[in-house]
């Protein structure tokens, strides 16, 4: 059994977790969008640009060599976090968004065509199905779906027909509205049986839970560092190696190749050849830093710490508001994890999320870029509340006295 996390010293950790808002402290239920950062994450960031502040690679000076040596031995590290043995898997990106982007435009585009078919779930992030909406409309690709169940799993009876003849499996890895996870290494090895490539949108889950890219069986893994307690502005997209290397660059420009002539390019070697441009180096570092912490702190100790909030918020919220409270997703936490998306009161989610605001209290109201999902559920958005390694009861409490707040005033 995992070691009890120490909320009160993680708290400590974040300097603004100590802010105030509207009088109250800070509820920080918003991490499923972006996390806060811890202080280690902070000082690493300003370490770098105050002393080793460079533009990398190719420059021979000590700063730029200071900044090309952070900057690989973050790739190095953030490799191990996910479980991958070969660095150069590792491509740098602004975002996840644009790591799904990359796979859909780079290897989608070099071996997809008219007919060829990609399996995502209905409950996909937009940045998951737009890519695809996209190639359907460009080169005429068949996009299948994987149906939601009524406990809010995906229903996966008729898996094996949509699997039949398709190119990629393209699969979060956590609802960002459910909660719900998906048995993500069953779903690989019936895809790789069927003869299909796997994705994984692990933006919801390498953050919370031990990631290793081999036992899921992914062929890309797309995450952010932004919900990982680091920086806005760097995502990661990790794929095999075989694959990097017999997929054409995304962008082109400086950085990315090995020569430039009049007449074409050879583009450098992986992963360097989609990383045109200047990289974010700092937010790198920043990044690296974030993994860092996480690990010192125990992944299987968030998990754990995660999965009894859960438990917590699914025990006493339908208690304290019986009718007035409609959950989305899964009863068990099991197959869900830490956060929940709710409809409450007949109060519109924006609402909603203005009264919580006057009691410090920080939930997401929308469509949370799961449009599809939406309509699926029948609503046209939820309120969502997330908690991380920083949040405990206490948070999940002050939510609860802060819905019975908007109760009292939408009640007048």
């Amino acid at each position: 059994m995992s070691e009890a996390l120490d909320v009160d010293a993680i708290r400590a950790d974040f300097p603004i977790l100590a802010e105030t808002v509207h009088d109250h402290r800070l509820v920080f239920l918003d991490s499923a969008a972006s996390s806060q950062r811890p202080r280690a994450v902070l000082d690493a960031e300003e370490h770098y640009v105050t002393t080793s502040h460079a533009n990398v690679h190719r420059a021979a000076y000590t700063l730029a060599e200071r900044a090309t040596l952070a900057m690989e031995s973050a790739r190095r590290r953030i490799a191990r976090f996910v479980g991958a043995t070969d660095p150069d898997e590792i491509v740098f990106t602004k975002n996840a968004t644009e790591s799904l982007n990359l796979v859909a435009r780079s290897w989608g585009t070099a071996n997809l065509g008219p007919g060829d078919a990609v399996v995502l779930s209905i409950a996909e992030h937009h940045a998951n199905i737009v890519p695809w909406l996209q190639l359907a409309e460009s080169i005429g690709i068949e996009l299948r779906w994987i149906p939601l169940g009524d406990d809010g799993r995906l229903d996966l009876s008729g898996i094996d027909e949509l699997l039949d003849g398709a190119a990629l499996l393209s699969i979060t890895a956590m609802s960002n509205v459910l909660g719900t996870i998906p048995p993500v290494a069953e779903l690989a090895e019936r895809a790789h049986a069927a003869g299909a490539l796997v994705c994984v949108d692990a933006c919801q889950s390498v953050p919370h839970s031990v990631t290793d890219v081999t036992a899921i069986g992914a062929d890309f893994l797309a995450f952010s560092g932004h919900k990982m307690c680091g920086p806005t502005g760097v995502g990661v997209l990790w794929a095999r190696r075989d694959l990097l290397e017999a997929m054409p660059p995304f962008l082109g420009g400086g950085g990315m190749i090995l020569d430039v002539r009049t007449d074409g390019f050879t583009p450098a070697a992986v992963p360097h050849q989609f990383e045109a441009g200047t990289p974010p180096i700092s937010e790198i570092v920043g990044l690296a830093a974030a993994v860092d912490y996480l690990e010192s702190v125990g992944l299987e100790r968030i998990h754990a710490h995660e999965a009894e909030l859960t438990a917590y918020a699914l025990r006493t919220l339908p208690d304290r508001f019986g009718d007035d409270l409609r959950l989305f997703g899964p009863t068990d936490t099991e197959h869900r994890g830490g956060l929940i998306s709710f409809a409450f009161a007949d109060i519109h989610p924006h609402d909603l999320s203005q009264v919580l605001d006057q009691h410090g209290v920080c939930v997401r109201p929308g469509h949370h870029c799961a449009k599809p999902l939406m309509r699926v559920l029948g609503v046209g958005a939820t309120a969502r509340a997330s908690w991380y390694l920083y949040n405990d009861t206490d948070d999940i409490d002050a939510l609860a006295d802060a819905l019975d707040d908007a109760r009292r005033f939408f009640a007048i």
